[in-house]
């Protein structure tokens, strides 16, 4: 009988850290604004991890490279193919723009599946990947509207506008229209994902033995680094389009 009523209230606190909180959010005031702060803190943590990880690459970099420096390179390395790929020739200067964009999704995406956020408990709201916040998908997709249109600008100067009346000015509110939908897009594709991902393994907890979810908890891991790829790599597709000046 203690057995059972142990193993019942193992299974309980295991459902409790696998709920989600809808619509709740601990606030905090800076300089007359309004924050989450469950964001601002996983956020803080993800940046953590990753100025930990860009110092402990470039400490003591060797001539043959080490395992550690091996997977920094590797990571180096996938970000400049997926840059040049999409970008072209002149993708040298985005490196690092799409380099942060990809790891901070990734990182984010990661720690919220890997890190045991809700074990943390809040007066309000719950901790979570930085990316479960429609706030923070929608600055990411901001940050590559101002991206892209500053590639073209730089490239093309006042002329880049007009591309808006190619190839023909009928079409103008149409291609407007569609560069304010790319930020849109971008951020709904990867806030619903993350989303979607959390409450699939939240349903399944609450309807089978926690064998069954923990692989779908492998297969968001998975889909949570494509996210990343994803989003990374349509940024970069939309900086090189600015620069060309065609679509």
């Amino acid at each position: 009988m203690n057995v059972l009523l142990c193993s019942i209230n193992t299974l309980k606190g295991l459902y409790d850290i696998s709920g989600v909180e809808v619509g709740q959010h601990l606030y905090w005031k800076i300089g007359g604004f309004q924050v989450h702060a469950q964001v601002l803190i996983t956020s803080w943590v993800v940046i953590a991890i990753l100025l930990g990880s860009s110092i402990l690459a470039v400490r003591n970099p060797q001539t043959i490279p080490t395992d550690g420096q091996n997977f920094f390179e590797y990571v180096l390395e996938f970000i400049r193919d997926v840059s040049r790929t999409q970008i072209g020739e002149e993708y040298g200067p985005w490196v690092p723009f799409i380099g942060t964009m990809f790891l901070f999704i990734f990182v984010s995406n990661w720690s919220g599946a890997l890190l045991p956020w809700k074990i943390i408990q809040l007066p309000h709201g719950e901790l979570a990947a930085p990316t479960n916040d429609i706030n923070t998908t929608v600055a990411l997709a901001l940050l590559t509207s101002v991206a892209y249109f500053y590639a073209g600008l730089t490239k093309k100067g006042l002329g880049y506008f007009g591309k808006y009346i190619q190839p023909t000015p009928i079409l103008l509110p149409i291609n407007i229209l569609e560069d304010f939908t790319k930020p849109l897009s971008l951020s709904f594709r990867l806030f619903g994902n993350i989303l979607a991902d959390e409450l699939v393994v939240v349903v399944l907890v609450s309807l089978v033995p926690l064998v069954v979810p923990i692989p779908v908890m492998f297969l968001g891991l998975f889909t949570s680094g494509i996210q990343a790829l994803i989003f990374a790599t349509l940024a970069a597709a939309y900086i090189g389009e600015s620069m060309e000046g065609h679509h």
